[in-house]
């Protein structure tokens, strides 16, 4: 007797702008083991520094309950951040609830990489799809510098290999630009993953947070970038793997793989953006650059019921109508720039 037919996706709930609600980032921590200058500056987030107590940080069985919402809206993709996500306790039990859920097709984790040659196999046994690593340099000055820490590149490229073989891949491999603090190190870091199956993403330094002190004049554009490899190696342009994808794609015209250029600054994709974001105390964030979000961790205490819960979410997301990247220049012209939610709270 034949199979039944899989069921239909849940149609997503659109915004103001008709963009769909498909993708959900959950940050489980606001702990990190780096102190990279442009997200936690090592002069602030000090050894003293006092993190949020575990009571306060959503429970497993509640980020649990919030993500089954959120694939009944219609999310079909469901990312885990942090600050540092392999730093919280135990968080191979949050994958095993989360592989789970019917219409989650795409579960995945981004980290700095270090703890994750020791991690990888616990998670991919977890149900963990594949990992997005953030590695800024494989020059060792130059990652230390990046990183806050007196460490090289290493742990994070074993962690990079430890990944690919237990096949949590493919592997993004995501590197913020600064001009004039890594960018010289752009056609290096390309020629380290040409030929290995990852795909090198790299990303227009943005104005995230309120720490990082950014200037327009620090962003090495798309453009630039993809002008530096393609000098080297010859590029082709290729089409987006689904709609909305942030990354435009480039591949090496002799078959080595490809790239990725994320251009949040100077070519903004506010248009398809389909990404919420629920932070370590449990907020609904609805852009990068927000300066709030609406609490989710109340009601979930208090004893709201699911359908209360969807209510609430579904409602902040069709009222949303975010598009920060593309009124930054506008903003910052009129001085009307907000305080914005800080990147380790809600993750990238």
């Amino acid at each position: 007797m034949p199979s039944p037919p899989p069921p239909e996706p849940t149609p997503a709930v659109a915004d103001a702008f008709g963009r769909p609600l498909h993708d959900l980032r959950i940050s489980v921590t606001d702990r990190c083991n780096f102190r990279c200058p442009y997200c936690m500056p090592a002069e602030i987030y000090g050894e003293n520094y006092r993190f949020l107590p575990r009571p306060e940080l959503l429970s497993f069985e509640e980020i649990e309950r919030v993500a089954r919402i959120f694939a009944g809206l219609g999310t079909e993709k469901i990312r885990i951040t942090g600050g540092e996500p392999l730093l919280r306790h135990e968080l191979p039990r949050l994958i095993e609830r989360l592989a789970v859920i019917p219409g989650i097709r795409d579960l995945t984790l981004t980290t700095n990489g270090f703890l994750l040659a020791r991690q990888a196999r616990t998670l991919a046994d977890a149900g963990l799809h594949r990992v997005t690593v953030s590695l800024d340099s494989d020059d060792p000055e130059t990652f230390r510098r990046m990183s806050g820490r007196d460490f090289g590149p290493e742990a994070v490229i074993d962690g990079i290999e430890a990944a690919a073989e237990v096949g949590l891949t493919p592997i993004k491999i995501n590197c913020v630009v600064q001009r004039g603090v890594n960018d010289d190190g752009i056609v290096g870091l390309a020629e380290r993953f040409r030929g290995t199956g990852h795909v090198l993403r790299f990303i227009e330094y943005m104005d995230v947070g309120t720490l990082n002190h950014w200037e327009p004049e620090d962003v090495v554009s798309a453009q630039e970038i993809v002008k530096r490899i393609g000098d080297r190696w010859p590029l082709e342009s290729l089409d987006p793997n689904y709609p909305g994808e942030v990354a435009r794609r480039w591949a090496y015209e002799d078959g080595a793989g490809e790239i990725g250029v994320i251009a949040s600054v100077t070519a903004p994709f506010c248009g398809a953006c389909s990404r919420a974001r629920l932070t370590i105390e449990g907020r609904l964030v609805t852009c990068l650059f927000a300066s709030g979000g609406v609490d989710l961790r109340g009601p979930l205490r208090a004893g709201a019921s699911d359908a209360e819960l969807r209510e609430r979410i579904e409602g902040v997301w069709r009222h949303r109508s975010d598009r920060y990247s593309e009124e930054r220049a506008r903003r910052r012209k009129e001085g009307s720039e907000r305080p914005k939610i800080e990147m380790y709270q809600l993750g990238g």
